[in-house]
Formats: structure tokens, sequence, C-alpha cells
């Protein structure tokens, strides 16, 4: 019985590690239920909103009551419930690069990328950005059909005789 829960908790551990999630426990204590994972990606959006000035600007009309759209939960700026991604281009590409190149997505095109991360960000430009970078991939190009030569008209064969 202990060896499977180990055998077990070692291929977990695999797993985690083959997606690169780290796991970082509070205390000496292991407790596997109460297991939770939290995005970084979320704390570095949350650190850039604080960098960009045209967000500050925007969490300060926010904190005085003069805008909509906008919300503040959990310290990170939201535009209707969608986090609000900083101008720094490296938090896009970062974004980009997990929802397009990642092990988990196998290039799903700029449509149905632009479809999964309006569902969680929100920056000006998102789609713009989203189709230059589907655009500059060099698998994609390699492999869609719009980019290969067609083959003419069919030719009829012969009748055997």
């Amino acid at each position: 019985m202990i060896e499977s829960l180990v055998t077990t908790n070692l291929y977990l551990l695999e797993e985690l590690e083959k997606l690169q999630i780290e796991i970082v426990l509070p205390s000496q204590q292991i407790h596997l239920a109460a297991l939770q994972i939290i995005s970084s990606i979320v704390e570095k959006i949350k650190q850039g909103q604080q960098d960009d000035l045209e967000l500050r600007k925007m969490i300060k009309k926010v904190e005085e009551g003069s805008v909509q759209d906008f919300t503040i939960k959990d310290g990170v700026l939201k535009f209707r419930n969608y986090l609000c991604v900083p101008k720094h281009p490296e938090f896009k590409k970062e974004l980009l690069k997990e929802s397009y190149d990642s092990t988990l997505t196998t290039h799903p095109g700029s449509t149905k990328m632009y479809r999964d991360l309006k569902s969680h960000y929100w920056w000006s430009g998102m789609k713009k950005d989203i189709a230059y970078y589907v655009a500059r991939c060099l698998t994609c190009q390699r492999v869609k059909a719009e980019h290969q030569k067609l083959g003419g008209l069919l030719q009829p064969l012969p009748i055997p005789i």
C-alpha cells in the first residue's frame, strides 16, 4: 500500500515537473488535499500594473469611482472581469508564447488563440498582436495549406483496351 502511494506521488511530481509547475509548501507538513496552484503570471501582471503609467492612472480613477468598466479585485486591475495586461512587451510575449507554443497547446491559430486569451486577459490592440504573433510562427508558415501550390485540374486517364 505504501509503495503504491509513493510511486503514485513520484509519478505526479514527474508530471508536474514536465508541465513546469513548481510546488512551494508553506511548512514541513505536506497536505496533498490542500494543494493549490497559483499562476505566477497573475503576480507578474499585478506588479507590472504598478509600473505602467496608464494603468496606474486607471487604478486611481477606479478608486475615485469615475470609471464604470474597470474594477480592482485582489489588488489587480480588471476590465469587465478580465485581467488588464500592462503595455510592457515581455508580459504580452509571455502570454502569447504560453498560449501558443506551450506543451499543452498545439498552434491553435489566431482565432482560437484570441478566444482563449480574451476569456481571461485584456489589452488594447490584443487581436492585432495575436494575429501578428501567429503570422510570424515558422511552423505554421510551413504547414499552412494556403501557402501550398495547387495541383491543377484533374487529367482524365486513358481507357484500357
